[in-house]
């Protein structure tokens, strides 16, 4: 039995796909822990079992987890709480249940930066690896899938690009980083959760084909979308004031900026690309799949 949170989810929706197609072979059987079962896909109703609720929920996930042999371990940040309370806050419950029910593998989603000097202040990212030492210290087998920024995070900008032909982000415009897109990361994920034969705890990056400055995605989405697209650099603390603005919980907000500010000074350079941690998709393919219909729409 393998566990899946946040199934409708930018990652979630690829692992589904991928574990709908490979568990029948595989004899391992599915459940899913949704909010909102009408957001499934039509190919999930009837192939596996619906918890519905929030995975923050302790009678959820004590329902959730009971035969489970693995899980799969998402947490939607909710820019209301603090960093805390989002990330280790909200998984408690889990953590509790997954040892109460001897789920013996999880497989978590995190981000690039552990044992990098920029690791303790980075904000959302700091929350995030103090929550993979949370779910370690549970007593499960672990693997924090360890990532750069999404190229999906660009949809946030769709609007603009297609209004203004501009996208806006806080990082140097020719400062390069990984970036990978979220099918590459529900393939991994998928392949960890059906071959269960890996022990301990560990970290496994996930960092795309190549990296990419502000000014490098500038000029491939141009190339793609047929029409000019320039990046524009927004100031850290014009973002805070903004999001503040928005009403989000300032600490959060906070965290947010600290995440940004280390990603510029280098935080998501501290693993090398091999082929091990390399994924296929390539920026490219994924404007033309994805953003020019969501920005020619």
């Amino acid at each position: 039995m393998i566990v899946i949170t946040a199934p409708t989810g930018n990652i979630g929706r690829h692992l589904l796909s991928r574990l709908l197609e490979s568990v029948p072979a595989a004899d391992e059987e599915l459940r899913v822990i949704v909010r909102d079962p009408s957001r499934l896909p039509d190919a999930a109703r009837g192939c596996v079992e619906v918890i519905v609720g929030s995975h923050g929920d302790a009678a959820v996930v004590d329902r959730a987890f009971e035969g489970a042999d693995a899980v799969f371990w998402l947490v939607p940040p909710d820019a209301a709480l603090t960093p805390q309370d989002a990330y280790s806050g909200f998984s408690g419950p889990a953590v509790r249940a997954f040892a109460a029910h001897g789920v013996g593998h999880v497989v978590g989603v995190s981000a690039l930066g552990r044992g990098t000097p920029l690791a303790g202040r980075a904000g959302l990212v700091t929350a995030s690896l103090a929550l993979d030492d949370l779910i370690a210290d549970s007593g499960v087998a672990y693997r924090a899938l360890a990532n750069p920024s999404f190229f999906e995070n660009l949809l946030e900008e769709s609007d603009s690009i297609r209004e203004k032909g501009v996208f806006t982000d806080s990082a140097d415009a020719d400062r390069k980083a990984p970036f990978v897109a979220t099918a590459d990361i529900a393939a991994v994920a998928a392949g960890l959760l059906l071959d269960r034969s890996w022990t301990g705890i560990g970290s496994v990056p996930v960092l795309g084909p190549r990296d990419m400055s502000p000014n490098d995605l500038a000029r491939i989405m141009t190339e793609q979308l047929g029409r000019p697209v320039r990046y524009e650099r927004q100031p850290l603390d014009e973002l805070h004031t903004t999001l503040v603005g928005y009403g989000l919980n300032e600490a959060f907000v906070q965290a947010m900026v600290d995440m940004k500010r280390a990603k510029d000074q280098g935080l998501d350079a501290g693993v090398a690309r091999t082929p091990d941690t390399a994924s296929p998709t390539s920026f490219e393919q994924w404007c033309a799949q994805t953003l020019k219909p969501a920005v020619l729409s």
